[in-house]
C-alpha cells in the first residue's frame, strides 16, 4: 500500500511540474526567444524528474511497465484539463470527457486479469 501511496503522490506532484514545463511558456514567455523557453523548461522538468523516477521505481513494485503507464495517463490528463480550462484559459468541450472515458476503457483492459 506504501508504494501505490508513493507511486500515486508523486506522479501527481511531478505532472503538476511538467504540465507547467510543457505548457506554461505559451502563455507567460510567448513574448520570449525559444531557447528562453526551453530553458526554462528544462529547469522546471528537473525537478519533476526528482519527484517522477522514484515514484515510478516504488510503483514498478506493484504494477507492470503498462500498468504504470496507464496510471500516468490517467494523472496526466486529471492535471492537464484543470490546467488548460483554469490556468491557460481553454474552453472545456465534451473531447475531455471522451478522452477520459477511453482513459477509464484503458484502464479496465490493462488491470484485467
Amino acid at each position: 500500500m506504501k508504494s501505490i501511496i508513493l507511486l500515486i503522490s508523486g506522479l501527481t506532484c511531478s505532472n503538476l511540474f511538467m504540465t507547467f514545463a510543457w505548457y506554461a511558456h505559451l502563455k507567460n514567455l510567448n513574448n520570449k526567444p525559444w531557447i528562453i523557453a526551453a530553458m526554462a523548461s528544462w529547469g522546471i522538468a528537473f525537478f519533476e524528474y526528482l519527484i517522477q523516477v522514484p515514484a515510478n521505481r516504488a510503483g514498478y513494485s506493484v504494477f507492470s511497465l503498462g500498468q504504470l503507464k496507464i496510471i500516468q495517463e490517467i494523472i496526466t490528463l486529471s492535471i492537464f484539463v484543470p490546467f488548460a480550462v483554469f490556468y491557460m484559459k481553454t474552453k472545456m468541450s465534451f473531447n475531455y470527457l471522451w478522452t477520459g472515458l477511453c482513459l477509464i476503457a484503458a484502464a479496465y483492459f490493462i488491470f484485467k486479469k
